[in-house]
C-alpha cells in the first residue's frame, strides 16, 4: 500500500510540475527575447545634401552675432545631422530630412499682437507662426532675428525648438523690451 501511495504522489507531482515547468520556460523565452522579439528599428536614411536658404546681407554687428550663434550650434539635433547650407553658412544652418532650418539675422522681428501666444522655452521666448506645411518659430527676446522653421510633420515642435535655446542663450544677447508673455 505504501508503494501505491508513493506512486500516486509521484504522478500527482509530475502532473503539477510538468505544466509549471513548461509555462516557466515559455515565459523565460519571451522575456529573454526569443525569435518573437522584434529587432531594434534601424535608423531611416536621411538626406545629407545641401539645403537652399536665403542669405540676405547682414550688418557687420548682426553678422558677428550670427557667426557666434552658428559656431555654438551642435553637429546634430537629436538624431538629425547638420546639413550644408551653401548660401550664407555664417547665418544659416539646417538639420535633418525634411530639414529644420535656422536663419539668423533675416529681417526684422515680426509684429506681435499683445494678446498673441509666446512660448518661453528654456530661457528663450519664441513666437510661433503656423503655416500650411511648416511653423516658423522666431525668438522675440534677442538683439537679432532668429527663426527656426519646423516642418509640421515633426511631432512636438516646441521640443525641437528647445534644442536651439541653449546656443541662443550662450551667444545672442537678449533685449529688455520683450512681450509680456515672455516672463516666467
Amino acid at each position: 500500500m505504501a508503494d501505491q501511495v508513493t506512486r500516486t504522489a509521484a504522478r500527482l507531482a509530475a502532473v503539477i510540475a510538468l505544466p509549471v515547468a513548461v509555462l516557466a520556460g515559455i515565459l523565460a523565452f519571451r522575456i529573454l527575447g526569443g525569435p518573437a522579439a522584434r529587432p531594434a528599428p534601424s535608423p531611416s536614411a536621411q538626406a545629407t545634401g545641401p539645403v537652399a536658404m536665403a542669405a540676405p546681407n547682414l550688418s557687420p554687428q548682426t553678422a558677428t552675432v550670427c557667426r557666434a550663434l552658428l559656431a555654438a550650434l551642435p553637429d546634430s539635433l537629436r538624431d538629425r545631422r547638420r546639413r550644408p547650407v551653401p548660401a550664407g553658412p555664417e547665418q544659416n544652418a539646417a538639420y535633418g530630412d525634411p530639414p529644420i532650418p535656422l536663419a539668423c539675422g533675416a529681417g526684422a522681428l515680426p509684429s506681435i499682437d499683445p494678446t498673441a501666444d509666446v512660448y518661453p522655452l528654456s530661457g528663450v521666448c519664441w513666437y510661433a507662426r503656423p503655416g500650411r506645411d511648416t511653423t516658423a518659430w522666431t525668438a522675440v527676446d534677442r538683439v537679432v532675428t532668429i527663426t527656426v522653421t519646423v516642418p509640421n510633420s515633426y511631432a512636438g515642435q516646441g521640443q525641437w525648438v528647445i534644442e536651439f535655446s541653449g546656443p541662443v542663450i550662450s551667444s545672442v544677447p537678449s533685449i529688455t523690451a520683450v512681450p509680456s508673455g515672455c516672463h516666467d
